[in-house]
């Protein structure tokens, strides 16, 4: 009887370990099977040195989906003496958190540690991450958060504090080649696509171990006979949506560097950078908005046009919709990298705000002030004012800052575009000023 029993629970093992998904079955169990996160796992990584130290402490790995942060986590608990605890912040609240710092201050007593792993831990608001602080401060548990979100902006400060921050990367083309060959290993057998479509899948899992790893698990499952091409691919899986959330950190990453591009005259980066926001759904406006700033902002006044052009573009985009919109874009777009480029009057307006802060609230001169009363006219204001279009240069050179004020010298225009003919007007006014006092 007993053996029989043996018998049907390796059956019922076997089982649960063939019903594992495969990326669950392939997980790293130490860290040189980890793959993608050298920077912190090779013989001189930060972590692999607090492995080998046994100096444990607090941490959060940051990085994006499917990156390794949950087989890390393990990694490292399989490493320490400490009691492991796992939680999801999506499926915990207050009640749960109370329950397993409990567990962990009996724990202790008894002298065992605690290891807690939360997943998503920016999940918990700001309340329920403050509950960490005591329970970390006097070292009933270590914490180790994973996050895809900035944990700068996503995390309490006095959490971060108690805790190191560990940046992972998105897993290159040699990890997921990596793999790839695991999961051939595993089946005993190769992966059912050409070169082309090998490659694609790399592409398609964007960096994501677990995705293609689970994609793998899928073309294993349903091609038995020939070889998939990349179409084949395609229509099987579907493309994937390209890591994008208009609320975090890739939203805010893309159209950074969109500006930088436009403000670095690189129209093809400008351009690469605006269809990876539009492929990834992020509202057209949201963009038009940011080239009305670059226009404003970068290039100004050593191109007065380049305004005008991307209101005329957002009015176009308004009238016409999608996909028809997108030219009027990419016009703009290519208008705003060529163009030449001054921040002159972004510069200037700085400065005059800082001039206008420290200075209080000085008077214009009496000749700048219209007198509409008897009593004003009679205070001397309009006293002395020439009109400029009475000058045979139509410019007075007159002076129109406070009398306590020296004159300052805000806008300097740049050598490039309209901007230098800007400049003679202002040296050709100097002078007449000069000639004036």
């Amino acid at each position: 009887m007993s053996d029989l029993f043996a018998e049907n629970n390796i059956k019922d093992v076997d089982a649960v370990q063939q019903n594992r998904p495969m990326a669950d079955l392939l997980r790293p169990c130490d860290l040189d099977k980890v793959v993608g996160q050298e920077h912190l796992l090779a013989g001189n990584g930060a972590l692999r040195r607090m492995i080998e130290a046994g100096a444990l402490s607090s941490l959060i790995l940051w990085g994006p989906p499917g990156c390794g942060k949950t087989t890390i986590a393990r990694i490292l608990a399989s490493h320490s003496d400490l009691h492991f605890e796992q939680i999801s912040a999506i499926f915990s609240g207050v009640s749960d958190l109370r329950k397993l710092f409990e567990a962990a201050k009996i724990r202790k007593g008894n002298g065992k540690g605690t290891l807690l792993f939360v997943d998503e831990i920016h999940r918990f608001n700001k309340s329920q991450q403050d509950a960490f602080l005591p329970v970390m401060e006097d070292g009933t548990i270590t914490l180790i958060g994973a996050t895809t979100e900035n944990p700068s902006f996503e995390l309490n400060a006095a959490l971060l504090s108690r805790a190191q921050v560990f940046v992972l990367r998105r897993i290159d083309h040699e990890g997921l080649e990596i793999l790839l060959n695991r999961a051939e290993e595993n089946q005993g057998r190769e992966l059912p696509c050409d070169d082309d479509a090998r490659e694609l899948l790399k592409s398609m899992a964007d960096g994501d171990g677990r995705y293609i790893l689970s994609m793998a698990e899928q073309i294993f499952a349903q091609v038995n006979e020939g070889i998939l091409d990349s179409e084949a691919l395609l229509q099987m899986l579907q493309r994937r949506a390209a890591l994008y959330d208009k609320a975090n950190d890739a939203h805010f990453n893309l159209i950074s560097a969109f500006h930088k591009s436009l403000r670095g005259s690189d129209v093809n980066g400008a351009l690469y950078w605006m269809a990876r926001m539009l492929e990834a759904g992020e509202n057209p406006e949201y963009i038009l908005r940011r080239m009305t700033c670059v226009a404003s902002e970068d290039i100004s006044m050593a191109d007065p046009q380049a305004l005008p052009l991307v209101i005329a573009a957002w009015q176009a985009y308004e009238r016409l919709g999608l996909p028809e919109g997108e030219l009027a874009m990419a016009q703009a777009c290519v208008y705003l990298a060529t163009a030449p480029k001054s921040n002159a009057s972004y510069m200037a307006l700085k400065a005059a705000k800082k001039a206008a802060k420290e200075t209080g609230s000085l008077m214009p001169p009496k000749h700048a002030m219209n007198a509409p009363t008897k009593l004003m006219k009679a205070q001397g204001y309009n006293l002395g004012y020439r009109y400029d279009h009475d000058t045979p240069e139509g410019f007075s050179g007159q002076n129109y800052f406070p009398d306590e004020l020296p004159r300052i010298e805000f806008y300097k225009p740049s050598p490039r575009g309209f901007e230098r003919d800007i400049q003679k007007r202002l040296d050709y006014w100097a002078k007449l000023r000069k000639c004036s006092e």
